[in-house]
């Protein structure tokens, strides 16, 4: 069957819905959401976000060189949802959104403590990609609520129940079934 072109649009689906922590000039804890973000690097262990300079957090990671990356579940999306609607500068997220802010041992940003899963972040490399700067941050630490942890100890995608997005259609999904096991389903192809 014969593809239709689209053109050139960011429509990479499914995008992760990740919360930003960080602290302004005036040390107000602040969360912005993105959608363009992912893992980079496995050693050292990295994830990138991208932010258009407008945002409010853009400074204060410039500022800070840290930031967090908080892991909603399907039952925040409505938070999740706001923080990238609401600006920082005239809006306590956090109170508006009923998270409670709490300050990293490690890096200078906040994260949520009722969010499952969290990324503690220094900022590695600034990336400049048209209207959007990347910022590459080396993960110093993962937090995890033991409840989404699988018999393994390892955060586990059914029990966190993450939120994905659609840049498309600015739709959030939740994830469906378990369909197979990474590097181990494809072994049947190999000769």
């Amino acid at each position: 069957m014969e593809k239709k072109s689209l053109g050139a649009k960011p429509m990479g689906a499914p995008a992760p819905v990740w919360l930003v922590g960080t602290y302004d000039s005036d040390g107000k804890p602040n969360l912005v959401t993105v959608a363009w973000g992912g893992t980079c690097c496995s050693d050292p262990p990295a994830l990138t976000i991208s932010l258009r300079k407008s945002r409010h957090s853009y400074n204060a990671i410039v500022e800070r060189k840290a930031f967090t990356v908080n892991v909603p579940n399907e039952a925040q999306v409505v938070a999740a949802d706001f923080a990238g609607i609401a600006s920082g500068r005239d809006t306590d997220k956090f109170a508006s959104a009923g998270l409670t802010p709490v300050r990293s041992d490690l890096v200078d940003a906040p994260y949520a403590a009722e969010f499952p899963l969290v990324f503690e972040c220094r900022l590695l490399q600034i990336v400049e990609v048209g209207i959007h700067t990347q910022f590459i941050g080396e993960i110093v630490d993962v937090k995890a609520d033991p409840s989404i942890l699988n018999e393994s100890g390892v955060p586990d995608a059914k029990l966190l129940r993450p939120v994905a997005y659609s840049p498309a259609t600015r739709t959030y999904y939740g994830l469906g079934e378990t369909i197979g096991q990474g590097f181990t389903i494809g072994k049947e192809l190999m000769k």
